[in-house]
């Protein structure tokens, strides 16, 4: 059985260009590497994945591989991929739920909720861990953080959702409050909490990432929602 969100009926009234200069950088990241030797990938993956042994100072790199300042890999972290299936998952989850959540903030606001959740997210995976020497890379925490946003924002809007179970395939629509929480309830299971990269996924990532997703997008909308009073001319009524 599987299933693959790959659209919503959430109609934006504005091109996401923040969206997708992630989705075209990312890609033109991974493509770049498409056909290194795996050694020059996997240094790739140690100089600029985030390494909570690294990042946290209990171990460091070599020479050579010292290319940037280890606080500096947690966001250098975000733009890498390992594979197919990790790039083409990551950036069709943007493609989907981004676009709201960017008209939603704006372009500047959209920013700095992408990257925060991504650091927060960074974070919340080397913490469970601090002395990990394991890289971790991919833009899944950020992108967990707009799934939350996403589910704050528009719970019943519809997924479409490709069901393939042997021979049947059939496109379904679910509401998000289902596809999203179903989703954050897996990785909830998931997550074993001791090994850093379960299976080579990052629970404790997409975890942490929706979570500050879902704290962040109601602190930015309430602040979104004050000024647009501001700016009409809100009042209270007098009595």
């Amino acid at each position: 059985m599987f299933f693959f969100p790959f659209a919503d009926e959430n109609p934006t009234n504005s091109k996401p260009i923040i969206s997708w200069l992630i989705i075209f950088t990312c890609s033109s990241v991974f493509l770049s590497q498409i056909f290194d030797p795996t050694y020059i990938k996997e240094q790739t993956f140690l100089s600029f994945g985030m390494i909570p042994a690294i990042l946290f100072g209990y171990s460091e790199l070599s020479g050579p591989l010292k290319i940037i300042p280890p606080s500096l890999s947690v966001l250098t972290s975000m733009f890498l991929h390992g594979g197919w299936m990790h790039i083409i998952g990551n950036m069709t989850y943007l493609y989907i739920f981004g676009d709201n959540i960017e008209e939603r903030l704006g372009k500047l606001k959209f920013i700095i909720f992408y990257l925060v959740t991504g650091i927060f997210a960074a974070f919340t995976q080397a913490i469970i861990d601090p002395t990990s020497t394991i890289p971790m890379i991919g833009a899944s925490g950020a992108i967990a953080g707009i799934l939350g946003g996403y589910l704050v924002l528009y719970p019943k809007a519809n997924i479409k959702v490709l069901f393939w179970f042997i021979i049947f395939v059939k496109v379904i629509k679910i509401r998000a409050f289902i596809v999203l929480g179903g989703w954050i309830i897996i990785q909830f299971i998931s997550f074993n909490g001791t090994d850093l990269n379960s299976g080579g996924v990052a629970y404790a990532a997409h975890i942490g990432g929706f979570i500050s997703g879902v704290l962040l997008i109601n602190i930015m909308k309430n602040k979104i929602t004050q000024k647009n009073k501001i700016l009409n001319g809100s009042v209270p009524n007098s009595k």
